[in-house]
């Protein structure tokens, strides 16, 4: 809470923002742990000269002008003690005396430390004497959640670290290949291309050098992001990623994909890929054509992946219960380990970027995943807010399970109205009943695969993935998309069938060639 109007008084109720103190025989004890409570969580102001009557209203217990003048300074002197409090937040002009019917109100704002601050204790006794705000009261922190804030005092984030003990070869190679690709098509240019595996995973954040042995070792960014998940247990213990569908009331779950269940790697690149193509599938796609080619990619699709990657970049890998990601038919939901280290409001705002894992956004940002500016959450308010959606929502849990949750409420399904995306270059809206409405364009000659489907993203990713390596192998093309080998070659046969590709040479000599008209 910014501001206090003492003339409002009445109309405060105690909350997890604001607290009432009586003080009339000087400064309560207890204030103090609240003042630590404000401090680890929102902020807040304690008002003191004021009690809580039964009803719950507020009213003044009649403090003179003198009293609360050494209430004011007993307040100064106490928080600039280190052996008592361990941060002084508020500025001068923040610790107000206010004129009130029946007496001076001593007006305390505490701001929501920084997080280089945090956690703020009280006592000299970081273990028992830190606290948080929950609801109307304050409670001791527990031992995990004070070894969070620890963790999130560094300047250096945490997934800089390097992990001595593994080795470059204990990265997943395919994993590897895939990211290399999907680079090569962003920076086709790009003099990290010929490097060698070393050399590039080192360009790219993902390898140091090791200031214990002098040899190259993978970073913590590097191992979640193309490591195995056994390998990544044993760093991060409670590391867990998890995809849950639900879209049919009759069944637990329509699709699942987690981390250990030995079918996949388990790390957070793939992760990524696999889960944004099964989100990004359940939206509604308005039909939309540029030039001759259907375009599937909406501003919702993109706010969808942006939502997943700021999950995955913020999460706290060392924190329980993992990263899960649920499609409902009503939602979609991010949750990540960790709360947010720029506060709810300023990750609303966005312009601030503090990610908990700098590493893996820098590297998602090279095959351009994510927003770098702290646009990326803002981006997702506008784009639910231009297609007529329910506010996104911003939530934190502390306690033993730190959690950050986004909720995307999708607009329910009546009539079989589809999703109508706020897109201002669409050409062609859909109808109650789910058909299409014809734009009258004589111009456009659309043009449709083999299968009567028009080219999708995946076929399209299919191109660019090709246009970059023409010499790639059916199983490297298949880790590239992230798909099955054989869904690669039904994709492959639809768009030889299009025109839009051709084989040149043999099957095991030649190579590819994407036509001249395909994007």
């Amino acid at each position: 809470m910014d501001t206090f109007d003492i003339a409002r008084l009445a109309s405060y109720r105690e909350n997890n923002r604001i607290e009432a103190k009586a003080a009339k025989g000087g400064l309560p004890r207890s204030m103090w742990e609240t003042y630590s409570a404000f401090a680890n969580t929102y902020g807040g102001v304690i008002l003191l000269g004021v009690k809580e009557r039964d009803d719950g209203m507020f009213e003044t217990v009649g403090l003179t002008r003198p009293e609360a003048e050494h209430l004011r300074q007993d307040f100064w002197n106490t928080v600039s003690n280190r052996s008592k409090v361990s941060a002084v937040l508020p500025i001068e002009s923040e610790v107000e005396l206010l004129e009130g019917e029946g007496g001076v109100v001593v007006a305390i704002h505490v701001p929501r430390a920084p997080r280089e601050e945090r956690p703020v204790h009280i006592n000299n006794d970081l273990y028992n004497g830190t606290y948080r705000r929950r609801g109307e009261g304050d409670y001791h922190c527990t031992r995990s959640e004070i070894v969070s804030m620890v963790r999130d005092q560094s300047s250096e984030t945490m997934d800089s670290k390097v992990l001595d003990e593994f080795s470059v070869a204990d990265l997943n190679a395919e994993s590897i290949r895939g990211y290399r690709m999907r680079f090569q098509t962003a920076h086709a240019q790009s003099s990290w291309n010929p490097l060698g595996t070393e050399s590039f995973l080192r360009a790219i954040g993902a390898a140091a050098v090791s200031r214990e042995d002098g040899r190259l070792h993978p970073t913590l960014a590097g191992m979640l992001m193309f490591g195995n998940d056994y390998d990544i247990l044993r760093e991060c213990p409670n590391y867990f990623l998890d995809y849950r569908e639900s879209l049919d009331p009759s069944i637990r779950w329509t699709d699942r994909v987690h981390s250990g269940d030995g079918l996949w790697s388990g790390n957070v690149f793939d992760f990524f890929f696999q889960v944004s193509r099964k989100l990004t599938s359940v939206l509604k796609v308005p039909f939309k054509l540029d030039g001759i080619f259907r375009v599937d990619d909406t501003p919702m699709h993109k706010a969808v992946r942006e939502a997943l990657a700021n999950c995955l970049f913020n999460a706290d890998y060392y924190g329980v219960r993992g990263v899960v990601v649920r499609c409902e038919l009503s939602r979609l939901v991010f949750e990540n380990p960790g709360n947010v280290r720029t506060g709810v409001e300023q990750m609303r705002l966005g312009g601030m970027s503090d990610p908990r894992n700098a590493g893996i956004m820098r590297m998602f940002g090279l095959i351009d995943v994510g927003e770098r500016a702290g646009t990326g959450i803002p981006d997702v308010f506008a784009t639910w807010a231009a297609a007529g959606l329910p506010e996104p929502r911003i939530e934190e849990a502390f306690g033993e399970a730190e959690r950050t949750m986004l909720t995307l409420e999708l607009a329910s399904v009546t009539n079989n109205e589809q999703i109508n995306v706020a897109d201002e270059q669409i050409n062609e809206q859909i109808n109650a009943s789910g058909e299409q409405i014809n734009v009258a364009d004589e111009q456009i000659n659309e043009q449709i695969n083999a299968s009567g489907e028009q080219i999708n993203d995946r076929q399209t990713t299919v191109l660019d993935v090709i246009r970059s390596n023409p010499n790639i192998t059916y199983d490297e093309l298949s880790r590239a998309v992230g798909v099955s080998s054989s869904t690669v070659r039904r994709d492959v046969d639809a768009l030889v069938a299009d025109g839009l590709l051709k084989r040149i040479g043999s099957r095991k000599t030649g190579h590819w060639e994407v036509q001249g008209g395909a994007r």
